[in-house]
């Protein structure tokens, strides 16, 4: 009998197929389970939204190496169905971390994980103050990255944060070593032109990802001039979060004494009670009734 294919197997597979995939972003089981139940097929477990989800602080390093497998694990059991790339941040230290990275997150039920080459603590990849490693530190760690692939399949996808900090060639120069080391996929972290979006595409042999952050310093453009500029993975890294977050806030200024604000529109209890499980949970529960 033919064996399952696995969570990498299937990404890979995925990333085969004709089109552009689209890619919200996840926080958390729930976010995840969401994604997956309106039919997209891969997400990223965003460190920016869960540094601020879980602790409420800025993607500046603060958050911990088990504070996120934690959170990627809730995240691939609430959606078993979801394929769910790790945001990787910088390895969690020297090549040796980042084998042990790799294999956690992989573990975890990841089955990508996505790995960058700025200097601890890193930043979120559109904001200020960012630094990257050199280009050798970068190739080791991508390298020990691969290493752990063989003993714990996943994909890996390299990202440069080189662009904002040593200009756009040595950006360029860090994707093609990474290709030649074995990334499955490139993430060049925010061009700033379309025609450095068209250059990068064209230029790396390997899927390409497009980070769409609105008020980043990368044009934001819709999925089909994407594709056709040549990448392979549409991002959209705070949509959910960001949304969420400006609902929350419009149902509590409804339940402010005089405010008169109108509740926005929620889910109904049996809809919530639905979405976190309970209707499974009481087929479960009859099952093993004794009485």
């Amino acid at each position: 009998m033919t064996p399952p294919i696995s969570r990498a197997g299937a990404l890979r597979a995925l990333l085969r197929t004709p089109g552009i995939v689209p890619m919200p972003c996840c926080f958390d089981g729930l976010s995840a389970r969401l994604i997956e139940q309106a039919g997209f097929r891969l997400s990223l477990m965003s460190g920016f939204a869960v540094s601020a989800t879980r602790l409420a602080m800025p993607d500046t390093g603060l958050i911990s190496f088990a504070e996120v497998v934690d959170t990627l694990r809730n995240c691939c059991n609430a959606a078993p169905g979801l394929l769910v790339i790790g945001d990787g941040d910088t390895g969690y230290g020297n090549a040796i971390n980042v084998r042990r990275t790799v294999i956690e997150f992989a573990r975890a039920g990841a089955a990508g994980i996505m790995l960058e080459d700025q200097l601890s603590p890193k930043r979120c990849g559109h904001t200020r103050g960012k630094q990257v490693i050199a280009f050798e530190e970068a190739r080791m760690k991508l390298r020990a990255a691969v290493d752990a692939r063989r003993a714990q399949d996943i994909v890996i996808m390299a990202r440069t944060d080189a662009r904002a900090v040593l200009g756009f060639d040595e950006a360029m120069a860090r994707c093609r070593m990474f290709v030649d080391e074995g990334a499955d996929i490139v993430f060049l972290e925010a061009p700033e032109s379309i025609e450095e979006m068209r250059a990068v595409c064209s230029g790396i042999p390997r899927p390409c990802m497009a980070n769409m952050v609105g008020g980043g310093v990368t044009p934001v453009l819709p999925p089909e001039e994407l594709a056709g500029l040549g990448y392979k993975i549409a991002a959209y890294p705070l949509e959910m979060l960001t949304a969420g977050l400006r609902a929350m806030q419009a149902a509590l200024r409804a339940l402010t004494p005089g405010s008169g604000a109108p509740m926005p529109d929620q889910l109904s209890f049996t809809e919530l009670k639905t979405l976190v499980g309970f209707d499974q949970y009481y087929v479960d529960e009859a099952r093993y009734q004794t009485d």
